[in-house]
């Protein structure tokens, strides 16, 4: 059954996608943040409400199924606490949040995916937010 679930894959393999998933599986994230332009490039559609996937780990191993429970499309600079709280990674602010994502996005692994080396967000750049639950742990 969860093979043909589509997946689900936060940041790129490694340690924070390690980190992240960790968190996935035990419960502290429940909110992710992509940027809209990602979907455009990809050719992929915005994520709808009810959809299940399956997280993959650094190794492509499936680990968990989730569900999308909310999905909203907002600026940067109207990201709130409650989703920035929720994305488990301990931040304490948005500002926190903010800066890390920033760290992440003009780092060297997205840039290069971007194949832009002074790609820059703002607080008007679109992002996706998205809540889930997770449903199983494989």
């Amino acid at each position: 059954m969860t093979a043909d679930l589509p997946t689900f894959e936060l940041a790129f393999p490694g340690p924070l996608r390690d980190q992240l998933v960790t968190a996935v599986l035990d419960g502290t994230k429940t909110t992710t943040t992509g940027l809209l332009q990602d979907y455009e490039i990809d050719g992929e559609p915005l994520p709808v409400v009810g959809a299940q996937a399956a997280v993959v780990d650094s190794a492509g191993r499936r680990v968990a199924v989730i569900e999308v429970t909310e999905v909203r499309v907002c600026r940067l600079g109207d990201v709130d606490f409650d989703h920035a709280r929720d994305e488990g990674e301990g931040d304490d602010s948005v500002a926190a949040w903010r800066a890390g994502h920033e760290d992440y996005w003009h780092g060297t692994d997205y840039r290069g995916w971007l194949g832009n080396p002074e790609f820059a967000v703002n607080d008007d750049t679109p992002a996706v937010l998205q809540r889930f639950r997770l449903v199983a742990v494989l």
